[in-house]
């Protein structure tokens, strides 16, 4: 039963889950993002409307990807509230090859 339990625990800590919007289809980056920030959820991240505007972010460059994705961190705070407070972070990553590139 403290098998059970354990290993329980350790798949809900380590569950993590994440959705990817690329306007153009490329390889999924793992580079630093341009932008990234927790956002707040509630109710096991049912309740809760958050919009990045991606144009304050990336500015003139074009959008590679973007992601909505619940870390470890953040898992660890959904379990510990009891799901009543469920952040995710948020990714954007920008062209900024696009940028280097118009500027020469």
């Amino acid at each position: 039963m403290k098998a059970l339990i354990t290993c329980s625990i350790v798949l809900m800590l380590s569950a993590c889950s994440s959705v990817t919007i690329q306007p153009q289809k490329i390889a999924k980056l793992s580079a630093k993002p341009t932008y990234q920030d927790s956002r707040p959820f509630f109710m096991w991240g049912l309740v809760g409307e958050e919009r990045v505007d991606v144009k304050k972010v990336c500015g003139d460059q074009s959008v590679l990807q973007m992601q909505s994705q619940q870390t470890a961190t953040d898992g660890v705070l959904g379990l510990v509230t009891l799901g009543i407070y469920a952040p995710h972070t948020v990714k954007v990553w920008c062209d900024e090859q696009q940028a280097a590139g118009g500027m020469l």
